[in-house]
């Protein structure tokens, strides 16, 4: 999969784009991403980072990171994303700016959206005037109760087998692993603490039965009080794994 960060960075191709932000690859944008495959172009997603909200003012704990996102869509048979830094420049865009060079200026015949879909500067367009400018649009229609927010809501309500039917697969959190206490590995159950990056989404506190690697694993959030520990942490004990992760990334099912 190609991944260009400006319109000039993809090949020249007809395409046809999904577009949106895509956080956690949810069965809704699973939905998006199949209408444009069905359009018989080159599969292309157009999305964003960091994320609009969060330059825009507003707060969000993110699905997945960047790296996540474009596995996920790596894995939904995408075949170019094009990642565009959402800033204040581009955020000035009008609609009809933004959809001549971020859309035609990649050679986009097809875009498919979900029905709600919004762009350009102050979010003034939308679907009929993607429409008007030619496009071959293809309107999403949105999956009852499926989205992003709702994902969130459920994973902060520590209802991971909800969350897990909207997204079509089980919650995730990832990070770097780094070194711990060392006091698992002493009592002969070592685990690998993560460092998570700033503003992705952590379910609460808890113990869940999770995987990593292919391997099923306990993972612990939270404190721990027997060892007067107040740091609030992420650890994933894989069974029957006593590799060495320090420094790796590790995406943890939870």
């Amino acid at each position: 999969m190609n991944v260009a960060r400006e319109p000039a960075g993809l090949p020249e191709a007809r395409r046809s784009v999904a577009v949106g932000t895509f956080d956690g690859i949810h069965r809704g944008h699973l939905r998006v991403i199949d209408a444009a495959r069905r359009a018989g172009l080159r599969t292309t997603v157009v999305t964003f980072d960091p994320h609009p909200r969060a330059v825009l003012g507003g707060r969000v704990e993110l699905l997945s990171t960047l790296e996540r996102r474009l596995e996920l869509l790596a894995a939904a048979g995408v075949e170019d994303v094009l990642v565009l830094p959402f800033d204040e420049e581009l955020s000035a865009l009008s609609a009809a700016e933004f959809a001549e060079q971020m859309l035609r200026g990649i050679g986009a015949e097809a875009i498919a959206v979900g029905e709600t879909f919004r762009f350009g500067r102050g979010r003034e367009g939308d679907l009929d005037l993607l429409a008007r400018l030619g496009f071959d649009v293809r309107r999403v229609p949105l999956l009852e109760n499926v989205s992003s927010s709702r994902v969130r809501e459920l994973v902060h309500a520590g209802e991971p087998e909800q969350a897990a039917r909207l997204l079509g697969r089980p919650p995730e959190v990832e990070g770097s692993v780094v070194r711990g206490d060392g006091r698992g590995r002493a009592l002969g159950f070592p685990t690998a603490n993560l460092d998570v990056p700033e503003g992705l989404l952590v379910p609460p506190d808890g113990v869940y039965a999770g995987s990593a690697l292919d391997r099923r694993a306990a993972v612990s959030v939270g404190t721990n009080p027997h060892f007067d520990g107040v740091e609030r942490r992420v650890e994933a004990h894989l069974l029957h794994f006593d590799e060495d992760l320090y420094g790796q990334r590790l995406v943890v099912e939870t």
